[in-house]
């Protein structure tokens, strides 16, 4: 007689118990058990234990079955994990961390990580098989939009499985936050005025009702005239990826040495900043030609601006050119500081409304939240449970994508939020998208080699490059020591059909299969050195960056994708997510509609206009809703580096946790001991502000 001691967890999450009967069989190499019930009432955080008797010994258990059956009514059960103890004392694990709902059989592995080379066993080819075809079935893919990443066939957020949808906990922050702020800008009137501000001081009202959540608004309606901001907001912004260093004017952009030469100061001129690395370019060529849309019946506009800026002998980053369409001429006019008041306002306002878009569609959205969910959805239908990969990868898509399905129902939808509350028709922003995703390079979502090819490595107070730079170095530490524990050599890498399958998902569905995505024209540096903490190494004549991969034959390959999945679904996230409120609540600093056209001469705005031109009260009320609920700390969220649910059982994995906790903790100690006097935080990317996916 083998004698087998079990012990069975539910999860200590809301509604995890249950009533329903709940038994359970183990399979061992040699033979697998009787069903044997466990009990019945399974309250949240409860351990259950039991007796298995088998006449004989069953070898090493290789997985369990879960048996949920009801006589009457439903109630759904969560299994947090599963330990068997065998008559020699071996210890065995079995993470479940899943629903069972209905009457219904659920097959767990014994918690070692393994890929495809590493089971011998049929019994466990075939479960992979059977795993991965039923989660092929689940989880399929669909078109949302032509040349946009292909998303999850779903058409609302109750089509879900329950294992990716919103805990109890996360739908009732989540629906809590939105009806409290609508509730409050209603009552407050904002939501029923559509006219125009009075002024810019009563602008300040629609933040100062968000208690905790003012400071920073009311900094930037304190500062957002002053071109010091506005240079600053490039670097520790919203959008901190889309400046890059300029050594030649293109065409496009008719600055002349005279019209800059009394905002560089004495004793240089334009090439020669240029030449020595000081003058830097924001261009918007992607909004150029996009339709734009109404709001209350009342036509709004589109422009494609180009801005220069300069780094003075501060430090400091300032504007000193802006042209408001791509094609120079007399009737586009190039903005200057020295201009009368209210033209460089309203210039940088159509700056800051172009970088509203390029933010929110493609830097925020497609860059974060669409890959995330490529990537989300080819873990599911690519790798079973057991692959040390699926272990590693799937804590960064938790409730991603519920948040995307929630997100293409009210928010990028027909008549959705972009589509009623800004200034770019539904067709318009589907264009915006589709060109975004031409323009991906697989540089430019590796965070060093995105910094190398713009040109960005020695800019001083890049608070976004110096943070984002120790949190992929950490990251990629802990990647490269799962890799190494998992994969000896290159050959493991280049033998596994399961993870081969997987990028090749990621780069048909995700890239559509573009293998140009890495011939977009990039920065070439006169040579730079290294500076602050930032990407070493000269920039001299980069080679042409390289595209998506289809297919990885290395471990540096491998550990260099893992790395950029996994810090594109937190850190990269954080740091354009977390700041949308706090940068875009005071309404002239991230104007999400324009409702005059472009200016064609100097000399004609005035306060009036201005006032006249950006968003009226009640289309900034829906934004600024919007834009608080995107950035909500809620309480059930989980920071990068914490996994609650232990997925990987050996010992070296859970090492290398510790060891990645340990490294966020002084990324962590470090920002804030810098920003202990800054007159305005940089927290954006500070671990404490980071959550291990994208959930919001």
């Amino acid at each position: 007689m083998a004698v087998y001691k079990v012990n069975v967890a539910t999860g200590d999450i809301r509604e995890a118990g249950t009533n329903n009967s709940i038994s359970i069989t183990l399979v061992g190499s040699r033979g697998e058990s009787r069903r044997t019930t466990i009990n019945y009432w399974f309250l949240p955080g409860m351990e259950k234990n039991l007796t298995v008797r088998c006449e004989q010994d069953l070898g090493p258990i290789v997985l369990i079955r879960l048996h949920k059956w009801r006589l009457f009514l439903e109630d759904a059960w969560f299994c947090k994990d599963v330990r068997v103890t065998a008559p020699d004392g071996t210890l065995y694990r079995f993470p479940c961390h899943q629903w069972l709902e209905g009457v219904t059989t659920v097959e767990v592995r014994e918690g070692s990580g393994k890929k495809p080379a590493d089971d011998e066993l049929e019994i466990l080819k075939e479960h992979r098989r059977q795993e991965l075809k039923a989660r092929q079935e689940a989880y399929q893919w669909k078109n949302f939009a032509e040349g946009w990443p292909r998303c999850l066939n779903v058409g609302s957020i109750f089509e879900l499985d329950s294992n990716v949808q919103f805990s109890c906990v996360r739908a009732t922050n989540f629906t809590g936050v939105l009806i409290f702020q609508g509730a409050s800008h209603l009552l407050a009137g904002f939501l029923l005025r559509n006219s125009s501000w009075n002024s810019l001081d009563e602008m300040r009202s629609i933040f100062s009702r968000t208690k905790g959540r003012e400071i920073v608004p009311e900094y930037v309606a304190k500062h957002w005239r002053e071109d010091d901001f506005f240079g600053y907001q490039f670097l520790n912004g919203n959008n901190p990826i889309v400046i890059q260093r300029c050594t030649a004017l293109p065409a496009k952009f008719p600055v002349t040495p005279e019209m800059v030469a009394g905002s560089l100061g004495g004793g240089t001129n334009l090439n020669k900043e240029m030449q020595e690395g000081r003058i830097f370019i924001v261009d918007y060529e992607v909004l150029e030609g996009i339709p734009a849309g109404t709001i209350h019946g009342r036509q709004q506009y589109v422009a494609a601006p180009l801005c220069l800026l300069h780094q003075g002998a501060d430090g400091l980053l300032r504007p000193i050119a802006i042209q408001l369409s791509q094609t120079p001429g007399p009737t586009s006019p190039i903005f200057l500081p020295s201009d009368a008041e209210w033209d460089w306002l309203l210039a940088k306002t159509w700056v800051r409304n172009a970088d509203f878009y390029s933010h929110q569609l493609l830097t925020h959205l497609l860059r974060t939240h669409l890959f995330g969910e490529v990537f989300a959805i080819a873990t599911l239908r690519q790798l079973p449970a057991c692959h040390p990969l699926f272990k590693l990868l799937m804590p960064h898509f938790h409730f991603t994508l519920h948040i995307n399905t929630l997100a293409r129902c009210v928010l990028i939808n027909p008549g959705g939020v972009i589509d009623k509350a800004t200034g770019v028709t539904y067709e318009g922003m589907l264009l915006i998208g589709q060109r975004g995703l031409a323009k991906v390079t697989y540089t430019s979502l590796c965070l060093p080699d995105d910094i190398r090819h713009r040109g960005m490595a020695d800019l001083p107070n890049y608070h976004y490059r110096d943070d984002g730079m120790s949190l992929w170095e950490a990251t990629e530490s802990f990647v490269s020591g799962i890799v190494a524990f998992y994969y000896r050599e290159d050959a493991a890498v280049r033998g596994d059909a399961e993870l081969q399958a997987w990028v090749m998902d990621i780069f048909t569905n995700g890239f559509l299969g573009r293998t140009s995505s890495g011939t977009v024209s990039t920065w070439v540096s006169p040579g730079v050195a290294g500076g602050q903490g930032q990407v070493p190494d000269a920039l001299c004549c980069p080679p042409p960056p390289p595209g998506i991969p289809s297919s990885l034959q290395t471990v540096a390959e491998l550990t260099k994708f893992l790395t950029m999945v996994v810090f594109t679904c937190s850190a990269q996230h954080a740091a354009v997510n977390n700041g949308q409120y706090d940068l875009g609540a005071f309404p002239p600093n991230a104007p999400s509609s324009m409702r005059h056209p472009p200016p064609v001469e100097k000399g004609k705005t005035l306060l009036q206009h201005f006032l006249n031109t950006i968003p009226e009260v009640d289309t900034t009320a829906n934004i600024v809703v919007a834009l608080i609920l995107l950035s909500s700390r809620l309480s059930d969220r989980r920071l990068l580096g914490h996994y609650p649910e232990e997925r990987f059982t050996e010992a070296e994995p859970r090492r290398l946790i510790r060891a990645f906790q340990g490294r966020l903790e002084e990324i962590r100690d470090r920002i804030e001991e810098r920003n202990h006097w800054a007159p305005l935080r940089y927290s954006y990317m500070n671990p404490l502000e980071i959550e291990n996916s994208i959930s919001i």
